[in-house]
């Protein structure tokens, strides 16, 4: 009962944050739309890449949603940095509750904020011509997709943070870990398209699974991989949870 009051309260927390300081989110949805803008559009005029007969920017636009849900996840970490400074991980590490639920509510807070992140860009990509399928239940599905992926990159996020000690340091390695992330999954071209060696790398890339479940849910419509691709996020969360969850405890020694 404590476990679940902690994550609701994280997840309250989080909210709030959200309500008095947009900035951050508007901030960080620059990027993913100048994704949609400037690389979407110019490579659709060239029609270079196989795209089994869909739109170049709809092909992408699945794949620019994820980029942005997995750098609000992994840069979440700079969040649990700032609080081991000013000792607020103490203060949670010491209530009478597993380490796992404080990994777990971190994690759902770090979800709200990858939602709202797409909520803003979808829309963009909708007034430049992306067409998604018109069912709600698709898009609250790979809405769900994109919370519980961003649970598994918030939890490597606090994976990191255990061993990060400044800010600058952590700001490092969360770039080093997105870009390859995003560039060895179909985000922007089919993994057939990939030498041989990324196509077996690919296939242990969780953003690989992720980006063809919101792609056959929002563009496609082809789910006959939703089970695999859903089974393969899960199984990663769980990894890192049990990761971060043993490794929490070393952010504040």
């Amino acid at each position: 009962m404590n476990s679940l009051r902690e994550m609701l309260a994280m997840m309250e927390l989080e909210l709030r944050r959200l309500r008095h300081d947009r900035t951050e989110i508007y901030t960080r949805a620059i990027q993913p739309i100048l994704w949609l803008v400037v690389y979407g559009t110019i490579m659709s005029s060239l029609r270079a890449i196989p795209t089994g007969g869909i739109p170049y920017l709809d092909f992408i636009t699945p794949g620019v949603l994820l980029q942005s849900t997995v750098f609000v996840s992994v840069f979440y970490g700079l969040t649990i940095v700032w609080e081991r400074d000013t000792g607020i991980l103490k203060k949670l590490l010491v209530a009478p509750v597993p380490r796992y639920s404080t990994v777990i509510g971190k994690t759902i807070a770090s979800g709200i904020r990858a939602i709202f992140q797409a909520l803003i860009i979808a829309p963009v990509a909708v007034l430049l011509g992306v067409k998604f399928i018109a069912r709600p239940l698709n898009f609250l599905a790979a809405l769900a997709v994109l919370f519980l992926v961003s649970g598994g990159f918030a939890a490597i996020s606090i994976l990191v943070a255990s061993f990060m000690k400044t800010r600058e340091r952590f700001m490092g390695i969360g770039q080093a870990i997105i870009m390859p992330l995003f560039f060895g999954s179909s985000a922007l071209y089919p993994v057939k398209m990939m030498p041989p060696l990324l196509q077996r790398i690919a296939v242990l890339n969780p953003l690989t699974y992720s980006v063809d479940a919101v792609r056959g849910l929002m563009i496609s419509g082809d789910l006959s991989h939703l089970a695999r691709d859903t089974g393969a996020i899960i199984v990663f969360d769980a990894v890192m949870f049990i990761f971060a969850s043993v490794s929490f405890r070393k952010i504040i020694e």
